[in-house]
């Protein structure tokens, strides 16, 4: 078999770091089911990862069978198929989770958004969480209609 010469890249292994997007966001290709999502949290920059686990955690813990994706960049997590209730995305300072029904929690998370049903919870590494509330937040979310992405 004859050659050109030319040197091929080696596909990047699957263990490979994902690249970080600005505010250091892990680029990780679409998937459905824990294992995208375990590659996402994993590629979360060190000083948040351990926020991020956290978070996967107590979902997983309050809403048995969540449904979980990533799309854009960032997991999704759905209760039934009836749509996406919470995501999350890694900034340089925080994890921000969107509850995308998050106007009709009680109380609704502390952050607005420019859509109006949407509210946001701004998770820094260095800051306690509040797991109780999270998790208030989070089985509230769960029997929602979630959005459809």
């Amino acid at each position: 078999m004859a050659t050109t010469g030319k040197k091929t890249a080696a596909p990047a292994p699957a263990t490979a770091t994902p690249r970080l997007l600005a505010g250091g966001n892990p680029q990780i290709p679409k998937g459905e089911g824990d294992g995208p999502v375990q590659a996402w949290i994993a590629g979360v920059p060190g000083d948040k990862r351990e926020a991020a686990r956290q978070l996967d955690a107590l979902i997983v813990a309050a809403v048995p069978g969540v449904r979980k994706a990533v799309k854009w960049n960032s997991p999704l997590y759905a209760a039934r198929d009836d749509g996406w209730f919470l995501s999350m995305h890694c900034y340089a300072r925080y994890i921000k989770v969107a509850f995308f029904r998050g106007a009709a929690l009680a109380p609704p998370p502390p952050e607005p958004s420019k859509s109006q049903d949407t509210r946001y919870l701004h998770v820094p590494a260095d800051a306690p969480l509040d797991v109780a509330q999270f998790t208030r937040w989070v089985k509230q979310a769960a029997r929602l209609p979630g959005e459809r992405m």
